[in-house]
């Protein structure tokens, strides 16, 4: 007997991850997962976008418009950083490894990214791409020497069901 032939791709399985872990953003605008993996393909840590630790969701800030400190903006913890730092192993073993991300990293998370040793990122989005904090992300991945590259998944991904019970 053949193995089978319609499984998933390494960037594929890890990419759902991501994305399986953006569903527990209690963001009600954008919702982003992080999935970060070792140079053996094991999984190291993951992260979603929400309020740090100690700040309660229903009184968390979600809106994006309307005066800064009224907007999740100022206190919003990305997925990248969420993922980066529930990781409970050594820091030295995120040298070298892939983030999966829904969305290209701000700048702050590019910086985050760079000093965690992650050396690969990869997207699915980058539609803030004309931004100055993207503009600024892509160049500090550029200088830093950390490849990225947009994840153009298959049309039958978005079919992919996954069933819990």
């Amino acid at each position: 007997m053949n193995k089978r032939k319609n499984y998933i791709t390494w960037d594929e399985y890890f990419m759902a991850i991501a994305k399986l872990s953006a569903m527990r953003s209690k963001d009600p605008s954008t919702q982003v997962g992080a999935c970060i993996v070792g140079e053996d393909n094991r999984i190291l840590s993951i992260g979603y976008n929400g309020a740090p630790n100690g700040f309660d969701d229903d009184e968390f800030p979600w809106d994006r418009e309307g005066k800064n400190l009224e907007t999740k903006y100022p206190y919003v913890c990305h997925a990248e950083m969420n993922a980066i730092l529930n990781y409970r192993g050594s820091r030295k073993d995120l040298e070298g490894s892939k983030i999966y991300v829904d969305l290209f990293p701000c700048n702050e998370c590019a910086k985050i990214i760079i000093q965690s040793g992650i050396k690969e990122v990869i997207y699915l989005s980058d539609k803030y791409a004309s931004s100055e904090n993207n503009i600024a992300s892509r160049k500090l991945f550029d200088e830093c020497n950390v490849t990225y590259k947009k994840l153009e998944l298959p049309e039958s991904f978005g079919e992919i069901n996954i069933k819990l019970s």
